[in-house]
Formats: C-alpha cells, structure tokens, sequence
C-alpha cells in the first residue's frame, strides 16, 4: 500500500502512517534506505516516528530504549516491535513508499 512520496520524508527522520489499520512509523535513512516498524514504543506507547535513528536503530523519544530496525528486537531490554514490509517504487511524479504490514 502507497503510504506517501518518499520526498515527504526527509532523510534521517521518520513518520508515522496508518496501514490497513497498523501504525506503522517509516523511516528514511540518510543513506536512501527506508525501515517501517510499529509506530508505538510497546514500553509506554511512545512515538517512534519521532525518534532519532542511526543506520539500524530508532531510539524512542519518550525513554531512550531502542529498537534494531531490521529485526524488531529491543536492544535495551524491551518487547520487541514487528517490522513491517516496505519500497520504494518509481512512479512518473516520483519515488513512493509501499508498506505491507506485518502479520
């Protein structure tokens, strides 16, 4: 599913969307990569879009624990958050993401 054009999220930063009713928090690396994960800290329902990311970890902005963006896991001790399917697709106006949520 089209979730936005990959110029609506700037590098290094991330946002959230609603897929098939999942939230899901996108993320557009510096590198030109893009992670999905669940949008919502499983520790106190923080938001993950607003985290700052490295090259394979979101931090929550709430509390600090962080997230392996290819994996899910916690690397602080936490639940882990699923990662959900993501792509960028040429298209005439431009790259856009697709995101299949994760079951």
């Amino acid at each position: 599913m089209r979730v936005a054009a990959l110029a609506e999220i700037p590098p290094g930063e991330g946002r959230a969307y609603v897929v098939q009713g999942a939230q899901v928090a996108v993320f557009h690396h510096r590198d030109g990569r893009v992670s999905a994960v669940d949008a919502v800290c499983p520790h106190s329902g923080g938001p993950l879009a607003d985290g700052q990311i490295d090259s394979c970890v979101v931090i929550c902005p709430l509390h600090l624990n962080t997230w392996d963006l290819r994996t899910g896991a916690s690397t602080s001790g936490q639940a882990p958050v699923r990662v959900h399917g993501v792509a960028v697709v040429d298209a005439p106006d431009g790259p856009q993401v697709h995101v299949t949520p994760a079951r």
